[in-house]
């Protein structure tokens, strides 16, 4: 049965963890101290022999001995090697306990999905949940030795009521090398078919929330399955128990009270008993015994699940929610705070006293400023608005473009006025040889004036040192694709103005103007 002791910590007051340590059950001393008790006797036997039962010379030796072992004792790493084993078996173990199949997703989706109140109705949910809860038994029963003891043949689980004589003559029937935990939840699926056939399930969508839930359910029993099927390295084990008890062995030797050989050599203090020595046994012979414990959480130890339990409750509550619940809801009804917009529950007297202290409402809301009450005045802030911009800034950031042309970011700057850039050509001849202007560099050549300067920008270029002006010079590709831009352009066609020459006939009839 598993040890709890939440509610003994449910209030981390004075000495509330001492009382955990006088607890027998579950507890570290029931689990070594039989180990300890062997530990103490060699010791004590060994420390006799060298104080009573030796001559000098084989104290001699002796003492050589043990101070050899004690030399060497911390090359063996016990600490490194058990906590990453321990580490590995806790993973293990929590893991193995979240995948033991509980039934509560699926009746709820069975009672929802799977309609009908008469007799065939309630049958096929009944049954549907009965197969899921035999396929957990069947599992169970193949991995924990509590169950298996309760149900050790298939007739104990007929008995018991999750199946049939009729269904174990089908289950039997089917051969199979490899474990049959599986077949209750075929049987599941083909009778939710047959619910969809018969209308029961009444849309398909409905059948296959059905499915899913009950691939999540077999899932974790397939689970189950192979956490039993692949153990930890056996390797790992080995390399474990070997380091803790090789180590204490050592210790036995080692950690022995001996006499001074010289003179000279300052005698150490003889207690007799190891205390330290002990406390290392105790806490790391523990720690390892922890771990053998909860390598298989399906024996019978004292902090293994309680798989019995759990077969029972999982029976009662999923036919309680198929059955007796389907469609017998209470009436709706309105609540306690129907007409008020804050509800407020009553507390006791016990709890009284949490009412009289705030909500949380963030970690800044509490916030307050500790300077004057202008800080938390707002002001609207335009584009126009004259921003402070530090000196070293302000060559980056007036160097932006703006909607006019400026050549800030390629020419130096002056301090005041407007500057010249020409883009030369001299010197370079026409990339395309058929041109008829070949000497028309001069069309390239432009004067660009540069945007004025603002009067922060004057002040930040004040502590500035001035930049000698850049002339850029355009290159001949760039030229050249820009004339032969100017040829391929369309010319407009030449304006035609046509005249008709007049006649006699229209010169006699029309009298001349003076």
């Amino acid at each position: 049965m598993t040890v709890s002791y939440t509610l003994k910590m449910a209030n981390a007051s004075f000495g509330c963890f001492f009382k955990l340590l006088f607890r027998w059950k579950g507890s570290i001393y029931k689990l070594l101290y039989k180990e300890f008790i062997v530990f103490c006797c060699l010791y004590a036997m060994l420390s006799v022999t060298y104080r009573c039962l030796l001559n000098e010379k084989q104290k001699s030796e002796f003492a050589q001995l043990a101070r050899y072992c004690n030399q060497y004792t911390d090359l063996i790493p016990v600490s490194f090697v058990l906590g990453f084993y321990v580490t590995l078996i806790v993973n293990r173990w929590w893991a193995q306990y979240t995948n033991i199949p509980l039934p509560d997703q699926l009746m709820c989706v069975v009672s929802s999905n799977v309609h009908g109140g008469d007799e065939r109705g309630r049958l096929l949910r009944r049954t549907m949940m009965r197969y899921a809860n035999l396929s957990s038994v069947l599992i169970l029963r193949s991995v924990s030795t509590r169950v298996l003891k309760r149900f050790p043949t298939m007739e104990h689980i007929v008995e018991a009521g999750f199946m049939t004589r009729e269904e174990l003559k089908k289950y039997e029937c089917l051969f199979s090398d490899y474990n049959k935990y599986w077949i209750p939840c075929v049987w599941f699926t083909n009778l939710a078919a047959q619910a969809r056939r018969d209308g029961r399930v009444r849309d398909d969508v409905a059948l296959k929330l059905l499915m899913d839930e009950l691939n999540k359910y077999r899932a974790k029993c397939s689970m189950l399955f192979h956490y039993d099927w692949i153990s930890v390295p056996l390797v790992y084990t080995q390399v474990v128990t070997i380091a803790v008890y090789s180590f204490f062995g050592v210790c036995i030797i080692g950690r022995q009270f001996l006499e001074p050989e010289l003179e000279e050599e300052k005698p150490n203090i003889d207690l007799y008993v190891p205390i330290f020595t002990l406390l290392q046994f105790f806490f790391y012979s523990g720690w390892l015994k922890v771990a053998q414990q909860i390598i298989n959480p399906f024996g019978e130890d004292d902090d293994d699940f309680e798989t019995n339990r759990l077969i029972d409750r999982n029976l009662q509550v999923s036919l309680l929610s198929v059955d007796d619940m389907y469609q017998n809801l209470p009436p709706l009804e309105k609540d306690k705070y129907w007409d008020d917009q804050t509800a407020a529950p009553p507390y006791t007297l016990a709890t009284a006293a949490e009412t009289l202290k705030p909500s949380f409402m963030g970690s800044a809301f509490d916030m307050r400023f500790l300077g004057d009450a202008e800080q938390s005045q707002q002001v609207a802030v335009t584009p126009n608005m004259p921003r402070a911009r530090t000196p070293m800034l302000s060559r980056f950031l007036s160097s932006a473009p703006s909607p006019a042309v400026s050549l800030k970011n390629f020419m130096g700057r002056g301090t005041r006025g407007h500057h010249l850039v020409r883009f030369r050509g001299d010197g370079y001849p026409s990339p395309n040889p058929n041109s008829r202007n070949s000497d028309l560099e001069h069309d390239s050549v432009g004067r660009i004036d540069e945007e004025e300067t603002t009067e922060d920008e004057k002040e930040s270029r004040a502590s500035e040192p001035p930049t000698p002006k850049v002339t850029l010079r355009v290159p001949r590709r760039l030229e050249a694709s820009e004339q032969q831009k100017k040829r391929e352009q369309p010319k407009p066609p030449p304006l035609v103005i046509i005249v008709d020459e007049p006649s006699d006939e229209s010169l006699n009839s029309e009298p001349a103007e003076c």
